[in-house]
C-alpha cells in the first residue's frame, strides 16, 4: 500500500499533505525518515509515525451515535447540520457515512462508518433487519389500531410487512419493523388516523443504544458489538 494512500484511510493526512509532512521529514517508516509519499509500506507489519506519534492503520471504523434533533442523516446538506458534523476531523477524513437514514426530527441510534459492503449488507431489503423505535402518537391506539399495524397498512400504494407493536400506554410504545421505507412509521401511524409526535430509535439489528450516550454523543463500537453486526 502506497504510504499516502494508508495516512488518508486513517484520517490523518491528505494526499498532498502527506508528500508535504514527507519532505519536511515528519514521517519516518520504520525509523527512517520515508523517501517519498508514493513509497510502498505494509500497515500491518511496518512501523509508521508522524511528527512522532505511530500511526494505527485502520481501514474501518464503526461509530454508535445517539442523533439528536435537527440534523440530517447524509455527509453534507444545503441547509441543515448534518450527523457527521458531530464527528472530530479525524473521524469526517476517514468519509464516514449513516448506514442508513433517520429523520430530521427523529432521534436515537445510528450506525456510521466508511465500511460500504457491510453497511450495503445490513440496509439491503432481503436482510430484514429489525429496528425498533419508541414512540409517541397524538391520539390513543386502539387494539384495532395494533393489529392494523401488525399485519400491514397501505402507506400509499404499499403496504407493509408485518411488525410488532408493544403498547405503553394509550399513545405511546414500541414498533419493530423489518423495512425503512421513507417516512415509514409516520405514514403507518397516518394509516390508522393518528399522528407521531415521538420517535427515537433504540436498536439496529443486534445494536442496542447506549443509555450512557447523551443526544449528539458518539463512541467506537466494541469489538464484541461489531461482531455481532457481522454475524447478524
Amino acid at each position: 500500500m502506497r504510504l499516502d494512500k494508508m495516512l488518508s484511510e486513517c484520517g490523518l493526512l491528505s494526499r498532498k499533505e502527506t508528500a508535504r509532512a514527507v519532505r519536511t521529514g515528519q514521517i519516518t517508516v520504520g525509523g527512517v525518515p520515508a523517501k517519498s509519499a508514493d513509497m510502498q509500506v505494509d500497515p500491518t507489519r511496518d512501523t509508521v509515525t508522524f511528527a512522532g506519534t505511530p500511526v494505527q492503520y485502520r481501514k474501518y471504523v464503526y461509530i454508535m451515535l445517539n442523533k439528536p434533533d435537527g440534523y440530517v442523516s447524509a455527509t453534507e446538506d444545503g441547509r441543515d447540520p448534518v450527523v457527521t458534523e458531530l464527528l472530530p476531523d479525524v473521524y469526517r477524513k476517514m468519509e464516514l457515512f449513516p448506514a442508513g437514514r433517520l429523520d430530521k426530527h427523529t432521534l436515537g441510534l445510528m450506525l456510521l462508518t466508511n465500511d460500504g459492503q457491510l453497511a450495503h449488507r445490513l440496509l439491503s431489503p432481503k436482510s430484514h433487519v429489525e429496528k425498533s423505535y419508541a414512540f409517541k402518537v397524538k391520539f390513543p391506539l386502539s387494539g384495532e389500531d395494533r393489529e392494523a399495524l401488525e399485519h400491514g397498512v397501505d402507506i400509499g400504494g404499499y403496504v407493509t410487512r408485518p411488525c410488532r407493536v408493544t403498547l405503553e400506554g394509550e399513545r405511546e410504545g414500541i414498533i419493530a419493523i423489518t423495512e425503512g421505507k421513507y417516512h415509514q412509521i409516520k405514514l403507518m401511524m397516518s394509516a390508522v388516523h393518528n399522528q407521531i409526535t415521538y420517535l427515537e430509535r433504540r436498536t439496529f439489528g443486534p445494536l442496542t443504544l447506549d443509555p450512557a450516550l447523551a443526544r449528539g454523543e458518539w463512541r467506537e463500537l466494541t469489538e464484541e458489538e461489531l461482531a455481532a453486526l457481522r454475524e447478524h
